[in-house]
């Protein structure tokens, strides 16, 4: 038996119901009140996680209710890269927030709901005073970050200024959703991630930041731990991010199907550090699960330099944007600040600036929803001030870019 995580819609029995004589489908879920067309429902993403044989997934496969099966993996935090004496002591405060244009912007994401899945986050930080926090641990650990990651993400997307230091793109959020789905080591489970991706949308997010990834090594590590041959257990880990990546895929499919309904949510993950180009020019990993999803905005990392804004060498390519990822200055648990350098931090700065182009769209009167949201991110990304020798596969559409006010 192997624990494998279902998504299940769980409005689908509605939407498969034979139609009546009058044309119309059975009552519909007691939420709505009223009988509704099949087609009219909204998705109802339902995960069950569980012991599963051959058989039992022959038999789920059947159910016309599952959009999606998958092996439950190990997640890990995409770890910052160490930074060495003289990278902390050139950390230069905000200087992402101004490369991204948010100190510029007419917008602050008021009235906009961020998620960061992450490590948890310090509440008694003085970084989110006046953030009304909603938060839930799915790692068993507690809320509270122990690790720290969490909590510089946290402040990059939304935190107040600290001691006159501005730390977050998005200082006007006033909600935010935190989802614990890594414990105090960084470590977590694909079930975790999936469950509390479902739990941020269901509660309004309308951005989700993610800066962790898929452990494919250490699954196939421990599985060869267990007493399987390596070939083999290289191939059931390689079978278990396959999966997990079609996973989020019909998870994505269906927060496209939500927007609808509320407008759907912008995903943002950071595209990995997995990338030596310190070592070699040529040694570049493409950019991992659960940035690899179709739908979901990956992110590379940039650091500044005499020339321009170049990649940063552990950033993975093939992102969709790019974003100030080194000697970022954001919440230190336990207060106060500190920098930190690696595609987690480059990651909550496209998660606040979508945040501004949705309060954005609400002001221009443009369509609100995740897809204009996302078309603006694209749009206006920029190459502008990027240094002559970056290879565009490293940066995706460019530099993101905030909304600016109209001239004129």
């Amino acid at each position: 038996m192997t624990k494998y995580v279902v998504l299940r819609d769980a409005n689908a029995v509605w939407r498969n119901a034979p139609l009546s004589p009058s044309g119309r489908r059975p009552m519909g879920p007691a939420i709505l009140g009223e009988e509704t067309i099949g087609t009219s429902l909204p998705p109802d993403p339902m995960l069950e996680v569980g012991d599963m044989s051959p058989a039992d997934m022959r038999s789920a496969m059947r159910d016309p209710s599952i959009l999606g099966m998958a092996r439950v993996m190990p997640t890990r935090l995409i770890a910052p890269e160490p930074l060495d004496d003289a990278d902390a002591a050139a950390a230069t405060p905000a200087w992402g927030i101004t490369a991204v244009g948010a100190d510029t912007s007419s917008a602050t994401g008021a009235g906009v709901r961020v998620a960061v899945l992450d490590t948890g986050i310090d509440t008694d930080h003085p970084a989110f005073a006046g953030v009304s926090l909603i938060t839930r641990d799915f790692s068993g650990s507690g809320i509270e970050d122990a690790n720290g990651h969490g909590t510089h993400c946290a402040g990059t997307v939304f935190g107040r200024d600290v001691d006159g230091t501005r730390i977050g793109v998005a200082r006007g959020v006033t909600t935010a959703l935190i989802g614990k789905v890594l414990g105090d080591d960084g470590s977590g489970s694909s079930d975790m991630l999936f469950d509390a991706m479902r739990w941020a949308a269901s509660e309004g997010s309308q951005v989700i930041s993610m800066s962790l990834g898929f452990d494919f090594p250490g699954f196939a590590e421990d599985l060869i731990r267990d007493g399987l041959p390596e070939l083999l257990a290289t191939s059931i880990a390689l079978e278990g991010y396959r999966t997990n990546l079609r996973m989020f895929d019909a998870l994505m499919d269906m927060f496209r199907a939500q927007a609808a309904f509320d407008g759907g949510t912008v995903v943002v993950a950071a595209a990995g550090n997995e990338s030596r180009r310190e070592i070699d020019p040529q040694f570049e990993v493409s950019a991992s699960v659960p940035a690899a999803a179709f739908g979901v905005i990956s992110v590379g990392a940039l650091g500044q330099t005499p020339n321009g804004l170049n990649v940063a060498e552990f950033s993975n390519t093939n992102p969709v944007i790019a974003a100030p990822g080194v000697g970022i200055v954001s919440a230190k648990t336990g207060g106060g600040l500190r920098p930190l350098r690696g595609t987690s931090m480059a990651c909550p700065h496209v998660a606040g600036v979508a945040a501004l182009w949705w309060e954005a769209q609400a002001q221009t009167g443009r369509p609100r929803n995740a897809a204009a949201v996302t078309a603006q991110l694209r749009a206006t990304a920029t190459r502008t001030g990027l240094a002559p020798a970056v290879d565009l596969a490293d940066v995706g559409h460019g530099l993101v870019q905030s909304p600016q006010p109209l001239v004129g």
